[in-house]
């Protein structure tokens, strides 16, 4: 039986493999386009062995498969285009799918046993989402900082070159510029 656990732990195990990667340079378009039709592939065949299942059983497979790949391309384009934006929609794309996923499962319940089961996965998915926005606003907060420490820094520099005169203080000017990457 697929449990919600085993879902979680499959996205983990893709997450790890993810953050593996997560930190190299932004690709090129022929890996880009490669990465999306083996995934493209990679969900045709996880959708076509969700035929051997039946009712709920299969609408869970199809919602597991469907998830997978969400992530999967989501990560594709993160570690395309290296922007933090698109790690942040890494983050959503699993909550989502974690999400459909217990729905699906919620579907072989009953009673108050359902309701409680769809309100669980809602008030989890509530709560990832939030926990992507928090995460992108703290990087974002700590980009700011980094910009104004180095700007702070360029000051400081520039500062120290108004002590000196001529060509000196012009290659002072030049090298404070070009250390703090200003133009």
């Amino acid at each position: 039986m697929i449990t919600l656990q085993h879902c979680k732990t499959g996205i983990a195990i893709a997450a790890m493999f993810a953050a593996s990667g997560a930190f190299a340079a932004a690709g090129n378009q022929t890996d880009h386009n490669a990465a999306k039709d083996r995934i493209g592939a990679e969900y045709k065949a996880d959708k076509a062995a969700c035929d051997a299942y039946n009712g709920n059983k299969k609408d869970i497979c199809v919602a597991q498969a469907k998830s997978k790949e969400t992530v999967a391309k989501a990560e594709a384009q993160f570690n395309y285009t290296g922007k933090p934006a698109d790690s942040n929609k890494i983050a959503v794309a699993k909550a989502d799918g974690d999400y459909a996923v217990a729905k699906e499962m919620c579907d072989d319940k009953g009673g108050n046993d359902k309701d409680v089961c769809k309100t669980e996965a809602k008030s989890t998915h509530t709560k990832a989402v939030a926990d992507a926005k928090m995460n992108k606003k703290i990087g974002e907060a700590r980009k700011d900082a980094a910009e104004d420490k180095r700007d702070a820094d360029y000051k400081l520099a520039t500062e120290k070159c108004d002590a000196l005169a001529g060509d000196t203080k012009a290659a002072c000017v030049g090298a404070a510029k070009a250390k703090f990457n200003k133009s």
